[in-house]
């Protein structure tokens, strides 16, 4: 036996009890496993709800939680609703962080814990087990451990049913193990998750959503059964048969039979002489009362569970910004259901395993490490390439590591290889025999600011005509072709329509740019010279 005292707590453990569950060969709560679920919600009414929630304040959670089970089954909106909270936590990745100002040897057991926890197999059951406490209130984890490498390390993790606990007798406050006795076994602190989820304040019987969704579950379920009376009652025609008059009984029984049967069979055989007429069903009322209750109660289901309705149901109100500000809504219960479950695996796991194995342990719970989820979303990769390097270049100074962390891209190691911009050769033009045209223009323009030439632009003007003006005239003919030949305004237009794809314009083009840059040379020639 071992024993280990933290803040004025002291823990006795025994290294068979580390090595088994304590619901394992233990005759006191063996008969949980023979028990056969209950179905309260079968015939379900608003008093027999009502009872069903005094009991679970006076310590009997057995029917609340059985009540929640038959929810989750039976209503497939809160089933989806509740899969969609649970599958967005069971997927954040964690890290183990050491104690602020922490030792090397503290920074090393945090990084081992770390590291065994995430060889762990089937981490995103525990944790998705952990939200199974989202809907009841509670939820308990068993595990075991084991050695491994000189460390004694969780295994063997298993989701025990909510059924199986009862709240301590004098302490509405402590969860129990059910046992045969009916006062409860305590849990031992090493071999349970015990994990608290509170959608709102109180004892953890109050704590859960069962309490909230369990009201607009039967309002719905009443709507949906008038719904289907009506449906039976005014949906299908109305089959009358008719017999003449001195029928016998057995005629009467066999008429009877075809009527209630043909709308099932499609068919039918009746003594010649009988009749069966189909009336239209009652043409008042309708089923839209019914759909708005059951509506109005999902509403109200899809803000317990999920804070809003935009992401659940479609309305044709909705609009893409409204979305986001519900999925942002979404995203805050996802980060407050992860800090609950980083606080039960905090207290039930993390300072276990620093007991166990910590080298730098010395009994002050303020220096273990802390198991941290990762809810930081990250950030535009687009909109901070753009804004980064125009702050940099007014002066603000940026800390690499806050930029890493915006974007979510972890610091290299040592000697890591990075991602680097690509270095292209500068490309190696082949010298020309002749001169570029603009090399001509630039020219002319020069020699135009001669005191033998007076007149610059009308002689920079004149030797562009000269070199763009076959090419012009080239591009320009077909289309003179087709306005000579044109038979009316609107054929002309889909000629020319025509036209455009097939011209060539690449010459004109070139000399035409060739142009712009030698009037830039020249204006840049001005300038230099103080004109």
């Amino acid at each position: 036996m071992e024993t280990f005292e933290t803040n004025g707590t002291r823990y006795r453990v025994r290294e068979k009890e580390l090595k088994q569950h304590q619901t394992e060969d233990n005759p006191r709560v063996a008969q949980m496993r023979r028990e056969f679920a209950e179905h309260p919600s079968s015939g379900l009414t608003p008093a027999k709800l009502a009872v069903i929630m005094t009991n679970a304040e006076q310590g009997d959670l057995i029917q609340q939680c059985y009540l929640a089970e038959d929810i989750e089954e039976k209503d497939g909106h809160i089933q989806a609703e509740l899969f969609k909270r649970k599958m967005a936590l069971s997927d954040v990745e964690f890290n183990i962080e050491p104690p602020a100002n922490a030792s090397a040897q503290e920074q090393k057991d945090a990084a081992d814990i770390e590291q065994m926890l995430k060889d762990v197999d089937g981490w995103h059951d525990v944790v998705f087990g952990m939200a199974d406490g989202i809907l009841k209130g509670f939820s308990n984890t068993e595990l075991e451990w084991e050695i491994y490498q000189n460390w004694r390390v969780p295994t063997n993790f298993q989701h025990r049913p909510a059924t199986w606990f009862q709240l301590n007798q004098h302490d509405q406050n402590q969860i129990m193990l059910r046992d045969q006795s009916g006062k409860g076994e305590a849990l031992r602190p090493l071999n349970w998750l015990q994990h608290r989820h509170s959608a709102k304040s109180g004892y953890p019987a109050r704590i859960g959503l069962i309490r909230q969704l369990a009201w607009p579950f039967i309002f719905k379920n009443y709507s949906l059964r008038d719904l289907a009376e009506f449906l039976e009652i005014y949906g299908i025609p109305v089959r009358l048969g008719k017999y003449p008059s001195g029928a016998t009984d057995t005629e009467k029984q066999r008429l009877l039979q075809a009527v209630l049967s043909i709308g099932h069979n499609a068919g039918g055989v009746i003594p010649k002489g009988m009749e069966i007429e189909f009336h239209d069903a009652a043409k008042g009322g309708g089923s839209d009362p019914f759909m708005t209750m059951m509506s109005h109660c999902e509403r109200i289901q899809s803000k317990v569970i999920v804070g809003q309705t935009l992401t659940s149901q479609v309305d044709s109100s909705g609009s893409q910004a409204l979305g986001n500000v519900h999925n942002e809504v979404r995203l805050d219960i996802r980060d407050h259901d992860l800090r609950q479950i980083a606080s039960t695996l905090n207290r039930d796991l993390i300072w276990p395993m620093y007991m166990l194995n910590g080298k730098s342990y010395t009994g002050d719970a303020r220096r273990k490490p802390r198991l941290v989820f990762d809810t930081q979303e990250p950030e535009d990769l687009s909109l901070y390439a753009d804004a980064l390097p125009k702050l940099v270049g007014i002066g603000v100074q940026v800390p690499v590591q806050y930029a890493h962390d915006k974007l979510r891209i972890p610091m290299p190691e040592a000697n890591e290889p990075v991602l680097a911009v690509a270095q292209t050769a500068p490309s190696i033009e082949p010298p020309e025999e002749k001169p570029k045209a603009a090399l001509k223009l630039a020219l002319a323009a020069l020699k135009a600011k001669t005191p033998e030439l007076t007149d610059a632009p009308e002689h920079f003007t004149a030797m562009l005509k000269g070199e763009i003006g076959e090419s012009f005239t080239g591009m320009f003919q077909p289309i003179q072709d087709l306005v000579d030949g044109a038979e009316s305004l609107e054929a002309l237009k889909e000629q020319l329509l025509e036209l455009e794809a097939k011209l060539d314009t690449e010459a004109y083009q070139e000399q035409l740019g060739q142009a712009f840059v030698a009037a830039e040379l020249a204006g840049r020639f001005d300038v230099n010279q103080g004109n």
